[in-house]
């Protein structure tokens, strides 16, 4: 007799995935994670973990995710995986498209036929919202992607909300603002910030060079949105929420915090240059988690000055071990 919970999480290796498979493993959840067959593996993020099952799967192939479904029969299903990289979906829009909204489809699709009974988390975006009509954006504000990328994650949004409505399955979407932590990829610009403020307080570079400093955004804790996803899918009925802290902060801001963590001024090392803005750049988005707070009782535990702080933490230890030993650490 299954005693366990089962889930499974796409996207394993990434950000959300690693606090994710932490946090259900810490609740007892066999927790399989789905990832892609690469000539190089890149589990730097979940190699900490154990007890974590690994299955490998193709987004592009149906026939693949039927298969580990059929298998491991999941009570709870995760679909985290994305081209999230937003200047990348520019330069792969149909790849993009084929894994972010077609491979939410799959996903979908998969658990109808396999799991009809279990319970769906789709991992959608504050970037569907696009040039904003108002401010801040709840589950009511109209999507106007403007991004391949976003574009790929209002169709995958909307597919999944058909799923629930024509197969009455409980399916959910959460719709997360900006979440960072020390596992985010270096191409982001938190991350961008956060491990160049570090290599420079310890001597490792003179420079960093950055976008557009003007945009706003609403960033939380990874850790404290995978609560929310999971909160999501333990609700009665399922429902679509915004998930966010409710303030906005500039990369200004953001510099501001981690340069003064290491005790420097970031006009003497940041230069700007045109070439990492952004097409259609976003200019300010901010959300209201409202829905989440009451019918989930969800809310962040970290702060904007917490978040950045145990960023830079973590990346100057990383500076100071690469300083030592001469290893670049993720």
């Amino acid at each position: 007799m299954k005693t366990r919970r089962t889930a499974i999480i796409s996207g394993i290796s990434g950000q959300d995935g690693s606090f994710l498979a932490e946090q259900l493993l810490a609740r007892g959840y066999r927790v399989v994670g789905l990832h892609r067959r690469l000539s190089s593996v890149n589990h730097w993020r979940i190699s900490h973990i154990h007890n974590l099952e690994l299955a490998c799967v193709d987004l592009l192939d149906l026939s693949s995710l039927l298969d580990v479904f059929r298998q491991v029969k999941p009570d709870e299903v995760y679909n985290l995986a994305a081209q999230s990289f937003v200047p990348a979906s520019w330069k792969q829009p149909e790849l993009t498209g084929e894994v972010t909204g077609l491979g939410a489809v799959r996903m979908l699709e998969a658990f109808r036929r396999e799991v009809p009974e279990g319970r769906f988390y789709q991992a959608s975006s504050s970037e569907m919202f696009g040039q904003v009509s108002s401010t801040p954006q709840n589950e009511t504000t109209p999507f106007n992607p403007l991004s391949p990328y976003a574009c790929s994650k209002v169709y995958a949004h909307h597919m999944a909300v058909n799923y629930r409505k024509a197969y009455g399955l409980f399916v959910t979407c959460g719709t997360l603002f900006n979440h960072e932590s020390e596992r985010r990829g270096l191409e982001f610009v938190t991350r961008k910030i956060t491990a160049g403020a570090a290599r420079i307080s310890v001597g490792l570079q003179d420079k960093l060079v950055l976008g557009d400093l003007s945009p706003r955004r609403d960033w939380g804790f990874a850790g404290d949105y995978t609560r929310a996803m999971q909160a999501m899918l333990s609700a009665d009925e399922p429902s679509d929420f915004v998930v966010a802290t409710g303030e906005n902060h500039s990369v200004e801001d953001f510099l501001n915090a981690a340069f003064s963590y290491v005790n420097l001024d970031w006009r003497e090392h940041v230069e700007t240059d045109s070439k990492f803005y952004r097409k259609n750049e976003l200019v300010c988005l901010t959300g209201d988690s409202e829905r989440a707070r009451e019918q989930l009782g969800w809310r962040p535990e970290l702060t904007f000055s917490d978040l950045v702080e145990r960023m830079m933490g973590a990346d100057v230890r990383r500076a100071e071990a690469e300083k030592r030993f001469g290893v670049t650490f993720q």
